[in-house]
Parts: C-alpha cells; structure tokens; sequence
C-alpha cells in the first residue's frame, strides 16, 4: 500500500505544479516517479522533506515572477523545471533513501539532510537573491557583476542560503520525530545547525562551480552572459566552463558536496 499512497500523493501534489505550470511534462512524470519511490522506500521524514522542499522551492519561483523575469532570461533553464532539474536536485536523495532501505544507518539520512539542505538553500538564493537591491558580487573577486551572472552572489541571498538550509534541518527534524512521546530538542536544534551550515556551503559551492566550471556562453546579439546555448533565438558562443558541466551538473555536484559537510559537521557536534 505505499506504493498506492506514494503515487496518490505525489500525483496529486506534481499535478497542481503541472497545472500551475512549475513543472513540464517530463518534469511531471520525473517527480511522480520520485515522490512514489521515496514514500514507499523510506519513512515520512524522508518523503516529507523531500515534498517541503518542493512546495517551497516552487512558491517561491513565482513570487514577483516578473520582477525576476530579466534576470532569468540567462539561466539554461526556466521556472519550470524538466526531468533534468528534478533528478538534479532530488535524484541522489533518491539514491540515499535506496542505500538506507537496502543496509539501514543514521549516515545516510544525514547525508540525506545536506543534500537536501542544499538544493533548498540554493533554490531559495536564487529566487530570494534575485530580489536584492544590491548588485551581486563575484565569488572569485569580490568584484560587482550583473544580475543573473553565474557565481555572483548577494547578502540577501547569502541570508536566504541559511534560511532556506535551516528549514530543511526543522523540516527533517519535525517530521523524523512523529511518533515519539517527547520532542528531542537537542536532535532538531542539531539539524537545524548542520543543515543551515551545510545548505551554506552546498550553496556556495554551487557558486564556485558556476563561476569555474560551469559551461558559459554569450549572445551575439545582445552581449548578455548566459548559461544556454541560444538567447535572442541566435546560436550563442561559448566563453568558458566545460561543455559537459551544466547548470543541472553543478547542482547534483554541489548537493554531494552539501551532503558530505552535513555528515561531517553532524559528527563534531
């Protein structure tokens, strides 16, 4: 039955981001498929981060959507996500569930915290960095470059990092806890810090890849640095990064990184 209950759940939720169009068709069938496996391998607090990620993440994709529009009109990939961008930021939470239903130990689901941490904390400096007033700053210098550059980051969304990995740290701590007679604050204050700090720096290795590695390209007819291949309906010039490193590359790579400082720190605490 929880096959049944993991398919009737995450139809239901994957449907209404369809049906607000937060998802593409693939992207819809990806996160069913995902959703489904999660419940059914894992326990509440697996799923239940997992879902608080996505509705977060895509609640925020459409606050002041239009202020945001110019910035995002680089970006490899738009406010509706694809099946790439959904096994990007949930396919190795995914392969974590799997480990520990397989040979069940606390490592994976810490594991599971900074991945997930990380891809929220990244979403949310996106979407809430993407509103700061001040110009973003490069990673690398420290010097101003524009809105939407790959690796330029803001106080805001520095802010918004810490927020949006603490989040995932109550999320998990919460929902790991349903069922015992008393709330373990230790175990929550505990998630709340390793996934604050491990979504921070999963977020700033996103950056750092972003602003190295990542491929870039830029528009012959408009001069804008972008992450996709054609702006303006013109092919684009690559400038730098690797062809094979994309955007969803980067967030699956800085979600690992995110994981293994969640463990670590979760250990010297």
């Amino acid at each position: 039955m929880a096959w049944v209950w993991g398919l009737i759940g995450s139809l239901v939720i994957a449907g209404a981001a369809y049906w607000r169009k937060s998802l593409s068709l693939s992207g819809l069938i990806s996160a069913v498929v995902l959703g489904t496996t999660m419940f059914a391998l894992g326990s509440l607090a697996w799923f239940g981060t997992l879902i608080a990620f996505f509705i977060s993440s895509t609640l925020l994709s459409k606050f002041k959507h239009r202020r945001k529009a110019a910035v995002e009109s680089g970006y490899a990939k738009g406010g509706r996500r694809d099946a790439g961008q959904v096994a990007a930021n949930g396919g190795l939470g995914l392969l974590l569930c799997l480990g520990h239903a397989i040979w069940p130990d606390p490592v994976w689901w810490m594991l599971f915290v900074g991945v997930m941490a990380t891809v929220n904390a990244d979403t949310w400096a996106t979407e809430i960095g993407g509103l700061s007033k001040a110009a973003p700053r490069s990673i690398l210098n420290g010097r101003q470059v524009l809105a939407g550059t790959s690796g330029g980051v803001t106080g805001l969304g520095l802010l918004a990092s810490v927020l949006g990995g603490s989040f995932i740290g109550i999320i998990g701590g919460c929902f790991s806890q349903i069922g015992d007679r008393s709330l373990d604050l230790y175990e929550l204050l505990t998630l709340v810090i390793v996934g604050a700090l491990s979504g921070l720096l999963g977020s700033l290795a996103d950056s750092w890849l972003g602003a190295t590695v990542q491929v870039m390209y830029r528009c012959q007819i408009c001069g804008k640095t972008i992450e996709k291949k054609v702006h303006c309906d013109q092919q684009a010039i690559q400038i730098r990064g690797m062809r094979t490193v994309t955007n969803d590359r980067v967030n699956a790579i800085s979600s690992l990184i995110g994981g293994l400082a969640c463990l670590g720190i979760s250990l010297l605490l």
